[in-house]
């Protein structure tokens, strides 16, 4: 829980993930939300901060996390941290009926 001024101000969802690539752990950054009264100032690096430094101190490998392409807001403010985009990966995903389908293969 983010808080500013003793007030709740947002939440960071996060938890560890394994890389098989590095063979180490990393963390995965679920989902990040300060209250729009609260944005602009600085909260959001500092939920960011707090994780590279705790991936940091636990030997972790990376940190890393998934944006909408088109919220353009988010993008700059990653790229001001440092974060770029993996432009060799995609994201898959199996739901509803394919899921139900995939499910009762044999």
């Amino acid at each position: 829980m983010l808080e500013a001024g003793g007030q709740p101000a947002g939440v960071a969802i996060w938890f560890y993930n394994f890389s098989t690539f590095l063979g180490r752990h990393g963390i995965y950054v679920e989902d990040v939300y300060v209250a729009p009264e609260y944005r602009g100032r600085g909260l959001g690096r500092k939920v960011f901060q707090y994780l590279a430094a705790k991936a940091v101190d636990e030997g972790c490998g990376r940190l890393e996390w998934w944006v909408l392409d088109w919220n353009q807001p988010a993008l700059d403010f990653y790229r001001s941290i440092g974060a770029e985009p993996m432009t060799e990966w995609t994201v898959q995903r199996v739901t509803g009926d394919a899921l139900r389908r995939l499910a009762a293969t044999d």
